[in-house]
């Protein structure tokens, strides 16, 4: 027997890993009766695919049975494909499981061309279909296992794994190769001990399990020596267990340090000593805020304190460590000024980014099953989210996602935190108006709503710049324009170094006996070079910048930079323009003697500057850079059309 199971991901990402089904493959290997009779093979897929290319791809398996891993986005194109492989094949056996048949089982199956589905946890249940199936039977009366008999839908409650350790390691026993995938899912439990009532996670009983530390850090060493450099954690809350998660980070610290880790954390969990854990490992964190008033978090079952997550999150910014926040918009009893409130807040903590989302009305929650008492008019089809409420009418709903939209494109993708507070400081705007300003003016220059999906990263730049000198002109305010300028200059040149691939650097013996002057060099793809209003090191030296004060202490003379990484680390060094423009100047086809003849630079002084360069990683030579080719940018942005 050949089993498919389908991961339909919603776009390609780093998180587009089948780590559901593989589990589910992993711990069919352990069946003597079942592993020498059960083949399994994992097929990826994606929504934007066309429904026949996908049945063509799980066909060309030669399957008897094909499972789907169903969530809220892909719940529509997993029925679509199921009723065509039900036309195609109609002795296959097909079945789903995953988080949308467990929160609504006989919603998914009603009228579907699915014969059963597996609900909760899915090892157990599906291994017990599987060994039906090889001998002829149905899967009705396993426990985890809901289908309709007779024209009845007959559910059975998901079973909980209680000892996580007796499923093997996808990682481990070879059932998911990470090699494929640019990131990796890595779950370090199951379950939650918080009862948020918009969410689903603690749903099928209360309490979180944890797989062990020998299991953690053998897995972890086992992604470190496989090369991978991005492992997205799948734990609800990753530090709710405070001694766990400090050792966890230490394992971390000393076993994958070059790999980059997404966490879900609490604020209340953080202590001194978390945060400067955080601080040390190559990581980011996602903190659920939702929304910033307490009697709307105490409507959904949630306590918040103000001040203490401020507190909080002051550990984390002290420390230097990296983290986002989630909000929400249209939770009961939220309305239009409370979400701009809310947004106001989160800003005011210096977040690295923000993730905006409407309410999800999710089936099988209580908030769903009081959604009538609050008046919530939802979706009934995924992704469930809220149209109205009595305190967030339809109108205003759309006008939330567009100011969601504006923070995403201006701060998120901008990558403004460690500029945006101290620019729109003299603008006497709070953030929630100066996205909303921004909102009206990008709809008016590209006539139509935008996403940050739309633009680019240098759209997005020029959006920054474009807009930040329309409102400072309309504020009169053009004094301080140019620091204000030189702050979103630098950081974004700095995000655009700090990303890129450095080129390998050369031996001090090589530069030694090369004629430096008589090479081609070229530009690195991984420096930027850029121009400013001010010393760039009188900006950098200023701290957290105070427009007006900095206005009056220096005068806009200009500067000439060259930003890059090297060893991790990215480099900023003030230059000379003369030294700037032979930078510039540098194409890879041209000797560096024929550029400094023309610009009248001393050869002593060329060749040492050309050491320094090419030592740096400055400069390279063609043919010899390596790593992703990240477009340079030109040293100042256009205009939007």
């Amino acid at each position: 027997m050949h089993v498919v199971l389908a991961a339909i991901h919603s776009y390609p990402s780093p998180q587009a890993v089948p780590l559901a089904n593989a589990f589910l493959k992993a711990y069919l290997a352990t069946d003597e009766g079942l592993s020498d009779k059960v083949s399994v093979a994992l097929c990826d897929l994606f929504v934007s695919q066309p429904t026949k290319e996908c049945v063509s791809a799980i066909l060309a398996e030669k399957p008897d049975a094909v499972g789907f891993s169903m969530y809220l986005w892909n719940r529509g194109k997993c029925l679509e494909i199921a009723a065509a492989l039900r036309r195609e094949k109609p002795e296959l056996t097909v079945f789903a499981g995953g988080p949308e048949p467990t929160a609504d089982p006989e919603g998914v199956l009603d009228g579907s061309a699915l014969d059963f589905i597996i609900t909760g946890e899915g090892e157990i249940p599906f291994v017990e279909s599987v060994g039906r199936l090889c001998a002829g039977k149905t899967a009705a009366g396993i426990k985890g296992v809901s289908l309709f008999e007779a024209g009845r839908f007959v559910g059975s409650p998901p079973i909980p794994v209680q000892l996580l350790d007796t499923l093997p390691s996808p990682y481990l026993s070879g059932s998911l190769d990470p090699g494929r995938y640019s990131g990796v899912l890595w779950q370090l439990s199951r379950g939650c001990d918080f009862g948020c009532d918009f969410c689903f996670d603690n749903k099928g009983g209360k309490g979180v399990r944890r797989f062990s530390l020998e299991r953690i850090g053998e897995e972890l060493r086992y992604l470190a020596k496989r090369g991978v450099t991005q492992v997205f954690v799948l734990d609800s809350t990753f530090n709710q267990d405070v001694k766990r998660a400090k050792e966890i980070l230490r394992l971390i610290k000393r076993i994958a340090p070059h790999i980059h880790f997404h966490f879900e954390v609490r604020s209340e969990f953080i202590d001194m000593e978390m945060a400067r854990l955080f601080a040390q490992v190559n990581c980011s964190l996602q903190i659920g805020l939702q929304s910033a008033d307490p009697q709307i978090q105490k409507g959904v079952g949630r306590i918040f304190n103000p001040a203490e997550f401020s507190n909080k999150v002051a550990l984390l910014n002290e420390t230097g460590a990296v983290f986002g926040f989630d909000l929400i918009y249209g939770l009961p009893g939220d309305t239009p000024g409370r979400f701009a409130e809310s947004l106001d807040y989160a800003v005011g903590l210096y977040p690295n980014h923000l993730d905006i989302f409407p309410l999800a009305v999710l089936p099988g929650t209580r908030l769903a099953d009081r959604a009538g008492f609050f008046g919530l008019r939802h979706r009934q089809k995924p992704p469930y989210t809220l149209q109205s409420s009595p305190t967030f009418p339809a109108r205003e709903m759309e006008s939330a996602a567009e100011l969601a939209a504006a923070c995403d494109i201006f701060y998120s993708r901008g990558k403004a935190v460690a500029w945006f507070n101290a620019v729109i400081a003299p603008l006497k705007l709070s953030p929630s108006a100066f996205f909303h300003e921004f909102r009206l003016w990008l709809k008016a220059g590209l006539g139509k709503a935008v996403t940050e999906a739309d633009l680019s990263d240098h759209e997005v730049w020029q959006a920054q710049h474009d807009f930040t000198r329309h409102i400072f002109a309309a504020k009169r305010l053009k004094k301080l324009l140019p620091a204000a300028l030189d702050l979103i200059d630098y950081h974004f040149y700095y995000a655009a170094a700090l990303l890129a691939t450095p080129p390998e650097l050369p031996a001090d013996s090589i530069l030694e006996r090369t004629d430096l002057l008589a090479q081609p060099f070229l530009l690195a793809r991984s420096a930027r070079l850029a121009r400013f209003n001010y010393e760039i090191f009188d900006i950098l030296e200023a701290g957290d910048l105070n427009l007006r004060e900095f206005a009056e202490c220096f005068t806009p003379t200009g500067s000439f930079a060259v930003i890059y990484p090297r060893s991790g680390e990215v480099f900023t060094e003030s230059l000379i323009e003369t030294y700037f423009t032979l930078l510039e100047r540098l194409d890879g086809k041209t000797t560096a003697n024929h550029v400094i003849a023309a610009l009248r630079i001393p050869p002593e002084e060329a060749r040492s500057f050309m050491e320094f360069a090419a030592a740096e990683g400055i400069v390279t030579l063609p043919g010899i850079q390596r790593g992703n080719d990240v477009t340079s940018h030109p040293s100042s942005p256009r205009s939007l059309p």
